[in-house]
């Protein structure tokens, strides 16, 4: 009798258990989710408490990781044009010609199929909020159906940088009026476009502000406080913002959010960006871990389990697919898509996640899987004590195991062949032609310095 009694109550949960499952699933299924992807500028893991920063408190932040799934190993490109378009179009940058800052504006929508596009054949309708600087045209040529945007990066005030002095809303040139914090204008404008589309799926894709330079004060400054830190604690206080407006406007269980940062903090920045009292290995512009390592958090309520954190491997080509997965849309078919959903991972699933990651900035990249990084030089890294050190393996022949990982990876290289795709047409550092000129000169100047004829 007992044993009878104990299979009818096994039977019962394995039920109950399947039928949980099925109305996830349903969930998911009957009604298209909302989907918001907020990218902060310039902000590496050394600036969020939840990645354990030592100098920065990002509380609403932490609740979305606490709340969801927290990534260890999410990369995208070091730079925040080159980023941006491997994020939005789902490829590498050699099949596009996003490998400097420049070359991301040539980009066309004839070529490309950007986010917006793909999901707009789901039924969603798109809005883009915040720093498009780097694509040309406008976002509406790209599939966005509402935006907002300024010129260049790091606008915060009318008053403190010529280019913040205008933006651009929906086509029409507008005035940016002394008294308005640019990053509470960028809010207001994603709040009409939530209210007014809260009855139809969406695709919100906010570029924040925060925190690029020139740092400047933020409407929470106090006399005498550190600006950088204003700006991390506004950025968060934003996010924290727009979740009370999802509440309100009763969208939050129906809404995925996804937050990453956009490259590694910034050079003048980085050295107060540690972890645990050690500094981390790179930064903003550069090749090193932190470089490309980025926060990377998503959050959907009664979906996602709260409070967990994954070492899966991610790089920002995957964001397109996994968008497109969970809304029900065809990847676009006259392009390779290097991405690959992480769609499974976010519903607890182990799916089929991918077993490297690929970064490249100008002419230089590298492939690198969890324990080892192997460079375009057929330099082999260790990283096992990422993001701290990064061990060069000077002898990986008399290594076994470096051994097999430096043969894996050049099979990678070899499949993806980057360099014969497009490259760098200004010095191969990635960065704008400006930008690469001005540091010759000043390089010059200094070596005439030095050694005067």
């Amino acid at each position: 009798m007992k044993k009878n009694h104990f299979l009818v109550v096994l039977a019962f949960f394995i039920t109950v258990s399947g039928v949980f499952a099925q109305n996830k699933k349903a969930k998911i299924n009957a009604l298209k989710p909302n989907i918001i992807y907020i990218l902060a500028d310039d902000l590496g893991i050394g600036d969020v408490s939840c990645y354990g920063s030592d100098n920065n408190k990002t509380p609403i932040i932490d609740k979305l990781a606490q709340g969801g799934i927290r990534f260890t190993h999410g990369y995208t490109a070091p730079l925040c044009g080159p980023s941006r378009a491997m994020i939005l179009t789902g490829r590498y940058a050699f099949r596009t010609g996003a490998v400097n800052q420049d070359m991301v504006g040539q980009i066309k929508p004839e070529n490309e199929v950007l986010i917006p596009s793909v999901l707009k054949t789901a039924g969603y309708t798109s809005a883009m909020v915040g720093k498009w600087s780097q694509f040309g045209l406008t976002p509406k040529d790209f599939g966005f159906d509402d935006y907002i945007t300024f010129q260049g990066s790091g606008d915060y005030w009318s008053t403190e940088k010529k280019k913040a002095e205008n933006y651009i809303e929906n086509g029409e040139d507008k005035k940016l009026d002394s008294l308005t914090y640019m990053p509470d204008l960028m809010h207001q404008h994603l709040v009409n476009f939530l209210t007014t589309n809260k009855d139809n799926p969406f695709f919100l894709y906010y570029s924040m502000v925060n925190v690029h330079a020139l740092i400047q004060r933020t409407p929470d400054s106090k006399p005498g406080s550190d600006f950088y830190d204003d700006n991390i604690a506004y950025m968060d206080k934003l996010i924290g913002k727009l979740l009370s407006t999802l509440d309100d406007l009763k969208l939050r269980e129906n809404t995925l959010i996804v937050f990453m940062g956009d490259n590694g903090t910034a050079s003048q920045y980085a050295g107060r960006s540690s972890i645990g009292g050690k500094a981390l290995s790179g930064k903003k512009g550069t090749m090193l871990e932190c470089g490309s390592l980025v926060p990377t958090i998503a959050n959907w309520p009664g979906v996602i389990a709260s409070g967990k954190v994954n070492d899966v491997l991610i790089d920002s080509s995957d964001i397109l697919p996994t968008f497109a997965d969970l809304a029900g849309a065809k990847l676009p078919t006259k392009n390779v898509i290097d991405g690959r959903s992480f769609l499974p991972q976010l519903l607890g699933k182990k799916g089929n996640p991918r077993q490297w990651i690929f970064t490249e900035l100008g002419n230089k990249w590298y492939v690198r899987e969890a324990k080892w990084k192997l460079t375009r030089e057929g330099e082999l890294f260790d990283m096992s004590n990422a993001p701290f050190e990064e061990k060069l393996v000077v002898d990986y022949t008399n290594n076994k195991e470096a051994g097999a990982a430096y043969t894996r990876l050049q099979i990678v290289l070899k499949g993806l062949s980057p360099e014969k795709g497009i490259l760098d047409n200004a010095g191969g550092s990635g960065r704008h032609a400006s930008n690469v000129n001005k540091q010759n000169k000043d390089k010059e100047k200094l070596e005439k310095e030095k050694d005067p004829e």
